[in-house]
């Protein structure tokens, strides 16, 4: 079909040269003498006029259309788009296609809800601001794929359908046609194949790689993701990092023409948590928690005596609006977390007042004024308890204040290595070991000695990278001596028989000249969301699920044929 240019491609230098376009109507307005015609395609949106509308076809919006004019100047120039200066005079237009009136606006502003947006995904897909967040995507897998081939890297496809092997989240799980009663797991990361990688010799790979996990659904997660994943040999992690560093430079510099400066900061995993509650904190705003543990030492309140951890933080400026249903709402968020409730003191006139304040002796009010350092106006927020609920619920309330006070710079970018994570932790509810990444992460050297006396006391060689606030990548030396990787495994409490049974393959390959290696993994859904500056992560995937891990517009999960069963031989039991 006969096209000249892209409607981008336009500009005054172009002024009276006969052009042929493509595209879709985005908007008409029809003046009786004379009709204009928005003309949208990928590149952008151009004027088209018509001086004798009634010699051309009826044409409405998101009809597809062909346009053939001459380039001419504007009378008046519109700033707002790209090729404001100028407009199509129309000699001919013809119609290609029809289309029905579109149940959401297709342009930036929508008045759709996401629901419809999901349901009609393909028409959602033309609106301008959905397209440049592709752009971005595709921008930075542009990047990738350069800047890694330029370090030796070799690009490799790893298996979908593996064995399944517990990695922290459950597994979608394929059942096998020729093997009734086996199945194969979808991955949720290329983790052992990668690492096989490295004890195959290949010495840097990676791959943008698709991941399944059957987890919660929430604003910035998917069960269907792409991470962009890397695999190094003989790298040590300052070397590593610096490495990684250099990609997010280049992705940064090539999306959204920012330049990040160079080292990243690295913070360790404690201070993160201890100062902002959270493993990937967002540190462009000054709120930050503090320990109260000593103001509290001899308290007479019950409560506190018994506490593993009792944090604060201070909130600028907030008294006036604190209302009961404010502290209700804060007492809420802290049941969320396991605990029974939170402490909020307001400070108005040089002293503390608030239902908590008639348990406080005078020292410990002027402790708590100065340890905050709270101002006239502030509010003091205090949580006590277990320490892996009260830091993090400490964390989330901060960040909250942080968005609705408007704390946060818009427009900026704060990156930074988290690093030193704990080996293992315990969960929460049944006190039990668990690996903090998974079990091929390499302890720190000089914490080896305590996966026999304490292992919770053991750090790791992992790092994240933390971009305004969320996790954008993250990873880990991996362990490459046998004798480590088999007692990490009995850490966990596996037994030979689970080790084999779940790893045999991978322990059995460290026993042929494993190198040392280092890797991780970047989220590029996420990556795409932030530069994109959207905060929803179904946003930038062209066809995502919705919470509820449906996806509106084709049904999926849907129920499927008795015969499918049949051949698969599985037998549907709905409780």
């Amino acid at each position: 079909m006969e096209r000249t240019h892209r409607n981008a491609e336009l500009n005054k230098n172009n002024v009276g040269e006969k052009v042929v376009l493509l595209g879709w109507v985005s908007k008409r307005r029809n003046l009786g003498s004379i009709l204009f015609i928005d003309l949208r395609d990928r590149s952008g949106i151009i004027q088209v006029m018509v001086k004798e509308p009634d010699k051309v076809p009826d044409v409405r919006n998101e009809y597809v259309i062909q346009v053939k004019g001459t380039v001419s100047l504007r009378e008046v120039a519109n700033t707002k788009m790209k090729t404001g200066e100028i407009e199509v005079i129309a000699d001919e237009i013809n119609v290609i296609n029809t289309a029905k009136l579109t149940p959401l606006i297709i342009a930036d502003e929508t008045d759709a809800l996401e629901d419809t947006r999901l349901k009609y995904r393909y028409l959602d897909l033309r609106r301008p601001c959905m397209q440049r967040y592709f752009d971005i995507r595709d921008q930075i897998k542009i990047t990738v794929h350069k800047y890694l081939h330029e370090h030796q890297f070799i690009e490799i496809e790893t298996p979908m359908l593996c064995a399944s092997s517990p990695e922290g989240a459950k597994e979608y799980l394929v059942p096998s046609r020729l093997h009734h009663g086996s199945f194969y797991a979808l991955p949720q990361s290329p983790q052992m194949f990668k690492q096989l990688l490295m004890v195959g010799g290949f010495e840097r790979y990676y791959q943008i790689a698709r991941c399944f996990r059957d987890e919660d659904l929430r604003a910035d997660r998917q069960p269907d993701f792409t991470q962009i994943d890397i695999e190094t040999s003989f790298l040590d992690q300052n070397q590593f990092l610096t490495l990684m560093e250099g990609l997010i430079k280049e992705i940064f510099k090539n999306t959204v023409g920012y330049d990040v400066p160079l080292p990243l900061r690295q913070m360790t995993y404690k201070e993160a948590m201890e100062r902002f509650g959270s493993d990937k904190p967002d540190t462009r705003f000054a709120i930050e928690l503090h320990d109260l543990k000593e103001v509290f030492t001899n308290t007479a309140f019950e409560a506190y005596k018994t506490s593993e951890a009792i944090k604060g933080l201070c909130v600028p400026g907030v008294a006036k609006e604190t209302s009961r249903k404010v502290i209700d709402n804060l007492t809420l968020e802290a049941k969320k977390f396991g605990l029974g409730g939170l402490a909020v003191l307001k400070y108005e006139n040089n002293e503390l007042a608030g239902s908590f304040n008639k348990f406080l002796s005078d020292d410990e009010r002027n402790d708590l004024i100065k340890s905050l350092d709270a101002k006239e106006g502030d509010i003091i927020i205090i949580a006590a308890g277990n320490y892996n609920r009260v830091t993090p619920l400490l964390g989330a309330i901060r960040l909250q204040y942080g968005k609705s006070l408007g704390l946060i710079k818009p427009n900026t970018y704060d990156l930074l290595w988290v690093i030193d994570f704990p080996m293992f932790e315990r969960d929460v509810e049944s006190g039990e070991i668990v690996a903090t990444h998974h079990p091929f992460t390499r302890p720190r050297d000089e914490d080896l000695k305590y996966l026999d006396e304490d292992p919770t006391k053991a750090l790791s060689y992992a790092y994240d990278i933390v971009i305004n606030g969320y996790e954008a990548g993250g990873g880990t030396l991996r362990i490459y001596d046998q004798d480590v990787q088999r007692k990490i495994f009995r850490v966990l409490g596996l037994s030979d028989e689970e080790i084999t049974k779940k790893f045999g393959y991978f322990v059995e390959a460290l026993q042929y000249g494993t190198p040392p290696h280092a890797g991780m993994a970047y989220g590029l859904d996420r990556l795409a969301m932030i530069l994109g500056g959207t905060d929803n992560i179904r946003d930038v995937i062209a066809f995502p699920k919705n919470l509820a891990g449906v996806c509106p517009m084709s049904g999926a999960p849907t129920e499927v044929t008795q015969k499918q069963l049949d051949d698969l031989g599985i037998k549907v039991e709905i409780e």
